[in-house]
């Protein structure tokens, strides 16, 4: 067999599987044309299941060998049922039927829990709450309208009654299941979609079948095709490729609140008082007011609950975007907003404390000149490289930010004006490329206003491009009051535009 035919194998099996499962609504009922159908597509999706599971090799075998398990079961019961229906013509319930029936549940309850915690555990609280939202709720319409209903009907004995109650428990079992899986930030593989579709089949002939129980409806041929519908889907998802990873993780998923969804959980939170005002309208007597209480309290906290992971959602979502108000996009480093709210503190700071404080403005030199021969491109690598460079040469508490275009400001709290000279030169044996960059440099007096200490800093710049670029000249106030030594740096054996501010104001 060909690699295509291996992989649309499983749309093969639908296409021949899910009309043979819908026709058995028409055939004669307790038949064995009847029960050749329901068996034969019972033990064919078993067949094909194992096939899959075979070849695909899933990661995870053990959760699609329950779910095997459980069809296999349900299969099982299927043919005992039928054997007491249709030959024997004995009431099959209860019967020996029954217990393979009941062992269906927790096996594919179990297979669908390990799916759900390989893919989904402990990263996707907010689907996690809404499927106990959902469980609640309609366990608690379960509990109320069949499980009670069950349990007051006359039965002939313990067994049936325990029997009868049984499955209306497995059904809110894979109805928490099923929850889950719907609410599932990330469900978009086929064979995730078709088992989640399999346990919806499974589901709707299960409720109808309880309901049939406790009201005396009758049984619904029709909705004896939803379990083979279940076979036949639950097959098709095994042999499907995408099996062979469903159970791989999910990289944090996020759920939003959608409309359906919100409405959903709108829907599901009402139930409780629902359920109270049907009781009160149709047997006002008899309300059954702790499961009622229970549940509402349930459903309160839960939607609580939900309510607190969005409000703690939003307020980091507005953290983020305060940090991202306040980062420059391109370089990473504290933008102009953030130097304006620095500046203001830094000097509040230094007025408390006493401590010296340093402002330097530093400005690439021909940066137009290296953006028109090497690109823009080339012109914002020089940046982010040149920010990355110096944030690794100043401390912790020193402040980098970009002022504007390609001229940044530095403050630098607690050294002195030699110090900071020393640290600026660092800098500039750090740019890359082989670039240069001019500077001004201003020590604020203790009592001037912040913009006064910048507007100086940014004098000293203007005379550093003024004088040559390529150098580093402090503002006049700053000057020392005695002959100032001028110092020559070489970089790697080649000369330096001096450290200091003997070149004075440009001429």
């Amino acid at each position: 067999m060909s690699d295509t035919r291996r992989r649309s194998g499983w749309l093969w099996w639908l296409i021949v599987a899910v009309p043979a499962a819908l026709s058995y609504a028409v055939l004669p009922r307790a038949t064995p044309s009847a029960s050749i159908c329901f068996e034969g597509l019972g033990v064919a999706s078993s067949i094909v299941m194992l096939v899959g599971i075979r070849r695909r090799r899933p990661a995870r075998p053990l959760l699609w060998y329950l779910l095997l398990g459980g069809t296999v079961a349900s299969v099982i019961g299927d043919a005992v049922y039928d054997y007491f229906w249709a030959y024997a013509h004995v009431d099959p319930f209860p019967s020996l039927a029954d217990p393979f029936y009941l062992m269906s549940y927790p096996l594919t309850a179990a297979g669908l829990l390990l799916l759900i915690r390989a893919r989904m555990a402990g990263r996707d609280r907010a689907g996690l709450l809404d499927a106990a939202v959902v469980s609640t709720a309609l366990g608690l319409l379960s509990w109320t309208f069949l499980v009670r209903a069950i349990a007051a009907q006359y039965h002939t004995g313990e067994l049936d009654q325990l029997v009868a109650l049984a499955y209306p428990i497995g059904d809110v079992l894979l109805i928490a299941m099923t929850a889950r899986l719907l609410t599932a930030a990330d469900r978009r593989s086929p064979a995730y979609l078709m088992l989640v579709v399999a346990q919806v089949t499974r589901l709707v002939p299960d409720i109808c079948f309880s309901i049939g129980s406790a009201f005396g409806t009758g049984d619904v041929p029709y909705f004896d095709s939803g379990w083979l519908l279940t076979y036949v889907l639950t097959a098709a998802a095994a042999l499907h490729p995408s099996m062979r990873t469903l159970s791989e993780s999910v990289t944090a998923p996020k759920v939003a609140l959608s409309a359906p969804r919100l409405s959903l959980l709108a829907v599901m939170s009402l139930l409780a008082p629902g359920v109270l005002a049907v009781q009160g309208i149709i047997a006002p007597d008899n309300i059954d007011w702790p499961a009622v209480s229970i549940g509402s309290a349930a459903l309160f906290l839960l939607v609580l609950a939900r309510m607190r992971g969005l409000v703690e959602r939003l307020r980091q979502q507005a953290a983020q975007l305060e940090a991202l108000a306040h980062v420059d996009g391109l370089t990473g480093v504290p933008n102009r907003r953030a130097w304006d709210e620095a500046i203001e503190g830094e000097t509040a700071a230094a007025a408390r404390s006493g401590t010296p404080l340093m402002v330097g403005l530093v400005d690439l030199d021909y940066f137009k000149k290296f953006n028109d021969a090497y690109g823009h491109q080339a012109g914002d690598l020089l940046l982010k490289e040149a920010a990355t460079a110096w944030r690794a040469e100043l401390r912790d508490v020193d402040v980098l930010a970009r002022y504007g275009g390609e001229e940044f400001g530095i403050i630098m709290r607690g050294v002195p004006t030699e110090e900071a000279l020393l640290i600026l030169e660092r800098l500039r044996t750090v740019m890359p490329n082989g670039q240069t960059f001019s500077a001004g440099l201003a020590q604020w007096t203790g009592a001037e206003e912040p913009h006064e200490l910048v507007r100086r800093a940014d004098q000293a710049l203007y005379r550093a491009k003024a004088t040559g670029r390529d150098r580093i000249v402090l503002a006049e106030r700053d000057w020392p009051a005695g002959p100032f030594v001028r110092h020559e740096r070489r970089i790697n054996g080649t000369p330096r535009a001096p450290l200091g501010a003997d070149d004075g104001p440009p001429r």
